[in-house]
């Protein structure tokens, strides 16, 4: 099985990246900072007013460490990469299933029975957790919507019709984002759910799924890179310009388990709280920088943690599933599986 390498996040404002041998060096006024081999790295996320010398950008390129510039709070800006990985013939694979409506229904219903499973997954894990401790009325709101969770997704087994199953996913997000606020066991009135907004967030917890997100979408897009699929053009999520519409297929069942669930765990165990939030004019919330490097390191460890993989069977690093749900959507588009397998968390 691939070996998991790392990403660097760079979140120091000012901060100049050079090349130094095979090493990649981070100084901040003139003195170094940090070093790192860069031979350990699969990707470079720059957040905010961080500069990279021409050389390493080439360096990076060459070695296929992919370089993403975000703005202080997530948003994509740009990205540099090499040559692409692939064939052509996987791409034009991908591209005449995303255009035949019945094979671009196989894929788009399997992509959302494992995001409606693990999102009952996740509201599962909250009453077994938290279930003596609820109040009635939430334990009831939260039985209610897992139950409806599991009758959608056997909904989504028989639906034939692309649309429909939008629909179906939108009816799954209704359920389980009303009810997410449940699950937060801080009684901080800042620190509390009211429904799912972005473009910009309007509440801290908001600001953190967010920005988060955005982290697993990195992630998608890279896998899917790496083993030739065009992550610009997707089966759920219609294309766009500039939108990597594929790598936000990949993103919904992946985002129950590495983002919701570590969103929730920082906010529960107070590792984050309302200090860690700014208001913007306009109504917008955001993580501060130092949030932003603890929120990170949070991430970066939850990628280490191991879990059986239900189609390989066989434990792998969290960070590792993008890459393996990409692999298995290259092995399905070019016909060796049959069907594209759900990830279904346990």
């Amino acid at each position: 099985m691939r070996r998991q390498l790392n990403t660097l996040y760079v979140t120091t404002e000012g901060a100049w990246l050079r090349k130094d041998g095979a090493n990649i060096v981070m100084e901040v006024d003139g003195a170094e900072r940090a070093r790192l081999p860069a031979h350990m790295l699969e990707a470079v996320v720059c957040l905010g007013r961080v500069m990279m010398s021409p050389a390493l950008m080439g360096y990076c390129a060459e070695s296929g460490i992919c370089v993403s510039f975000l703005t202080p709070h997530g948003r994509f800006q740009a990205r540099v990469e090499g040559p692409v990985s692939g064939n052509v013939l996987l791409r034009r694979a991908q591209y005449r299933v995303t255009d035949d409506p019945a094979r671009c229904a196989d894929v788009v219903r399997n992509l959302l029975i494992g995001k409606v499973h693990n999102q009952r997954a996740v509201l599962g894990r909250g009453l077994r957790d938290h279930g003596e401790k609820l109040v009635p009325e939430h334990h009831a709101a939260l039985s209610h919507a897992h139950r409806r969770l599991g009758r959608i997704a056997h909904s989504l087994l028989t639906e034939p019709a692309v649309d429909r199953l939008r629909g179906l996913e939108g009816e799954a997000a209704q359920s389980y984002f009303g009810v997410f606020d449940h699950l937060i066991r801080v009684p901080a009135p800042a620190l509390r759910f009211a429904g799912r907004s972005r473009r910009p967030p309007r509440d801290a917890v908001n600001a953190l799924l967010s920005f988060l997100y955005t982290l697993v979408t990195h992630d998608c897009r890279s896998a899917l890179e790496s083993v030739g699929l065009d992550p610009a053009v997707g089966f759920l999520h219609r294309d766009r310009p500039g939108r990597p519409s594929l790598a936000l297929d990949l993103l919904e069942e992946l985002r129950p388990m590495l983002a919701d669930r570590l969103a929730l765990s920082l906010i529960n165990l107070r590792q984050v709280s309302e200090r860690d939030f700014q208001p913007m004019d306009g109504g917008a919330v955001l993580l501060k920088e130092d949030s932003r490097k603890l929120v990170l390191t949070a991430y970066q460890e939850r990628k280490r943690d191991e879990l059986m993989h239900p189609f390989f069977e066989e434990k792998a690093p969290i960070g590792l599933f993008p890459f393996l749900q990409a692999q298995l959507l290259a092995r399905h588009l070019r016909g060796d599986l049959d069907g594209y397998p759900s990830l279904l968390w346990k």
